[in-house]
């Protein structure tokens, strides 16, 4: 398992129905609580046939998608671990809307493809630095400014990105 996205309120998965695509070779896992809509793809199509607004509104959604695919594998590429670290417990920030949520070592480093030695490391370090609280599975952000000037320029470029296409 690689993470290559992140969806929170702000999107959806399926975009594929958008494009007339039947099936993705990819999977999708759910690692918070909260309400969604499940929609058929005939009244999903139905409506997206019948609303102009819509139809903007997903593509600039698959628009930002894209993006996020190609920072995440830069990302991936060329930064440490604790920038990647960094922008990944950012964008759950974000998408969440809460500063504590559950969570391992072990799964955030199978989402980043590192060892979780790695993760355990560098989330140690933001521990001791009074950037995020860790314990029994239970992740807080306690600073997040110092979170970001830990993070990657990934993550404020994915951030300009959201604000230029979803507003």
């Amino acid at each position: 398992m690689l993470e290559i996205g992140m969806v929170g309120s702000e999107g959806m998965l399926g975009l594929q129905v958008t494009l007339a695509v039947d099936s993705v070779p990819l999977q999708a896992s759910v690692r918070g609580s909260g309400t969604a809509w499940r929609v058929g793809t005939v009244p999903f199509n139905r409506e997206l046939a019948g609303s102009r607004a819509l139809r903007q509104s997903l593509n600039c959604y698959l628009q930002v998608t894209l993006l996020q695919f190609t920072s995440e594998a830069r990302c991936m590429r060329f930064h440490q671990i604790h920038q990647r670290l960094a922008r990944w417990l950012l964008m759950t920030h974000d998408r969440t809307h809460a500063d504590s949520f559950r969570v391992t070592q072990e799964l955030i480093a199978h989402l980043l493809g590192v060892r979780r030695v790695g993760i355990a490391k560098a989330a140690g370090a933001f521990q001791r630095s009074g950037i995020i609280k860790y314990s029994r599975g239970v992740l807080t952000v306690v600073d997040r400014k110092a979170l970001e000037s830990q993070s990657c320029s990934c993550y404020d470029a994915a951030r300009k990105t959201y604000a230029r296409f979803m507003p």
